[in-house]
This record gives C-alpha cells, structure tokens and sequence, in this order.
C-alpha cells in the first residue's frame, strides 16, 4: 500500500544556474536552426567555465551546404542569452567571454537509422522515458518541483524588472513538502540560495529580500511557524554562475522533469531535436499521463515508453496508476497506441513539434507549465482525455 503520510522534498536551480545556460544556448541553437530547417537534425552540448563557452555537437540539414553560414550566427546566439539571463560580471560578461563553436555535421550512419530504408522514421536512439502526472496541483505536476520552479521564477521576474535589484542571476531553491492522507498540506523547510550584489551583507539580509516572493508563491496555510528557512545558509554568494562553477548541458534531467516524484529514463532534452526520442517521447509520456489524470482515469499516473534505434514503434507501453485507478492500467495501456501514433514522426505531429519552442523550455521545468499559442508546451494539453477515456 502507497504510503499516505510524508515529507517529499524536491530542488529547482535558476536560468543563471551554470547548467541551466548552458541549456538556453543550445536551446536557442536548436530553435535557431529549426527556424530556418524544420527538418534539421540538431545534438547540440554547451559547456561554460570563467569568460568561455564552448559549443559542440552534430547538426544535419536539408541542404548540408548551408550548415557553414548557419554557423556564423552561433556566437551571436550564445551572447543574446547570456545577455537575456544577466550576465555582465567581469568574468563571465556577455560581450567579452569567448564563445568557441565545434559544431560540426551529423554523421551518416546515425543518420541513416533516423531516416530508415523503409521510409517509416525511426528512433534517433534506444531508450526508456517516462511520463507522470499526479492531482496534487493544478498542472498536474507533483507539488515539491512545482513550487520550487515557482519561487525561482518569481525571483528572476523581481531581478529582471528592477524590483528587487540586488539580486544576480544564479540560484537554487528546496523545499520539504509534507503530505497528509496522500495530499500536500505544508511546507517542512525552506531552501533558497541566491547569488546578489555585494551591498547585501547576510543571509538576514537576502531573507529580507526574497521571504516576501516565497510567500506570495506558495499556499497561505502552507508556511507555519514551524517552517524551518535556510537562506544563503553559507552565507555570501556574489560570485556565481560559470565563473563560480562549470556548467554543462543537460546535467539537471531531474529538475526539468519531476523532482524525483517519478521515474527518469536518464536522457536529457536540451539541445536535441525532436526525432531524439529522449525529448519528443518523454513530452509523449507527459502528455498521454497527464490525460489519463485529467480524464479521471487515475489520480496518478506514469507511463514508460521504450525504442530501439531506427525502428519506429516503440518497443513497450507501460502504465502504472499507483493504486489510484478507476480502470485497469492494462486497459490503458491497449487504449494508447489507439488515440495516439508513437512513432517519432506520429509525436512530432500530433505534438507540432517542429518549431522554434524549446528555448523557452531550459529552466523552470519542461513540465507543468501552459500551453502557448504557438505550440509551446504542447504536451501540456489535455485535449487527449476524451478520445482515451473513450478507447479505455
């Protein structure tokens, strides 16, 4: 039997984490170059270090002869974002660190498994992801990671805006959500790490600061007296983002996902194209769990879908409603391949995903957040609820 009672803490980290740029650049590299190729096949990796970006990984395109003029753009790319999330410290400044770009064009042979001798695209690789959805919140995401990208969302919109201007782009938030009956009723602790300027002296002072955004984010009653506040707890932090650590693309799968609520199939999204299969079919997984919650199906859900490299279909569906349910997982299972066509092609339509949306997905979670007019988080839609209640 599912544990009822508990305290599940999960983290965030911020747009100015070192991780977290080094997701934006290849994001937007990625964007950059599905603008002008819908089709293009990108693998792109950043690493970030004191006043130096380095840009590498594959790319294949429509008309391969254009991959060098597309490659001229890349240092401009880099920079805008640095620019975007903050950076003008003296070593690690958007106009002066230096940006050395190593990509180079896709190989064939994986190519050729993407593509298939039989015209049917196949995976970009094998592996597992997962999907989960849970009742606990509006978005259908668990609680913990929710409200953690919450408050360091809320903080970057007070930095950016001028509002409360001591504060720098790099930090990390936690926090210890107690359960209940299986229901999220409070906060245990309260982590927040945040770099600023040199004008504030202490961690009282910083708490100051960002105590009344966490407030505003999280429920009323959420917060007691008992609630334990670890603020800068090791005190100064003036010197942060990839001058005060490496950063490296794809190093923080559990933030962008759930938290460690659920499963991760371990491959990261950031930087890839979506006939990668470790993006496109974990926004799949997401989506199709997320509508089995929402059509009542289950109060909570994960789905494992499983590929092999150059075959189209997945390999296996899985589905756990964690004793949940109001039908046979089983059931659910049979009904997906029903509602939905799970070949990288079938996601990447159904989805929309050939477009410039992933830029904005690189901090505060690729999960949990609303679908855009232009097909941003298209996986967060629950126009599938009907169509798979009916099939099950």
């Amino acid at each position: 039997m599912a544990r009822e009672n508990y305290i599940f803490t999960s983290e965030s980290v911020s747009e100015g984490h070192p991780d977290k740029v080094c997701d934006r650049i290849s994001d937007a590299v990625l964007d950059a170059l599905i603008s002008e190729d819908p089709l293009a096949r990108v693998a792109c990796e950043t690493f970030a270090t004191t006043n130096r970006v380095v840009i590498g990984g594959e790319v294949g395109l429509s008309d391969q002869d254009k991959l060098s003029e597309y490659m001229e753009r890349i240092p401009d790319i880099a920079r805008a974002c640095i620019r975007d999330i903050g950076y003008e410290q003296d070593k690690f400044h958007y106009a002066t660190c230096e940006i050395t770009n190593l990509l180079h064009e896709q190989s064939a042979h994986i190519a050729q498994g993407v593509t298939g001798e039989r015209g049917d695209e196949g995976a970009g690789d094998q592996g597992i992801m997962f999907g989960y959805a849970t009742d606990e919140t509006e978005a259908l995401m668990p609680a913990p990671i929710q409200y953690s990208h919450a408050i360091l969302r809320r903080l970057a919109e007070a930095r950016k805006s001028g509002e409360s201007p001591l504060l720098r782009p790099d930090a990390k938030s936690q926090i210890s959500v107690r359960y209940k009956n299986g229901t999220p009723v409070g906060v245990t602790s309260i982590v927040l790490s945040t770099q600023h300027e040199s004008e504030a002296q202490s961690s009282a002072d910083i708490r100051a600061i960002v105590e009344p955004y966490i407030r505003e984010v999280l429920p009323e009653d959420w917060i007691s007296d008992a609630t334990e506040w670890w603020v800068n707890p090791t005190g100064t932090f003036v010197i942060g983002g990839p001058d005060g650590d490496a950063g490296l693309t794809g190093r923080k799968i559990i933030v962008d996902t759930y938290g460690g609520a659920a499963p991760h199939g371990g491959g990261a999204f950031s930087g890839k194209d979506p006939t990668k299969v470790d993006r496109s079919a974990a926004y799949a997984a997401r989506y199709i769990a997320k509508n089995v919650v929402a059509a009542g199906m289950a109060r909570r859900c994960t789905v494992q879908l499983s590929y092999a490299i150059g075959v189209a279909k997945p390999l296996s569906i899985y589905v756990d409603t964690h004793t949940t349910g109001e039908v046979d997982a089983a059931a659910i299972e049979r009904a997906i391949p029903q509602v939905m066509d799970l070949t990288p092609r079938g996601i990447r339509t159904h989805l929309d995903l050939n477009r410039p949306i992933y830029q904005r997905t690189a901090a505060y979670g690729h999960f949990g957040r609303a679908p855009e007019a232009d097909g941003g988080f298209s996986w967060e839609k629950t126009d599938l609820a009907e169509a798979l209640a009916k099939a099950v």
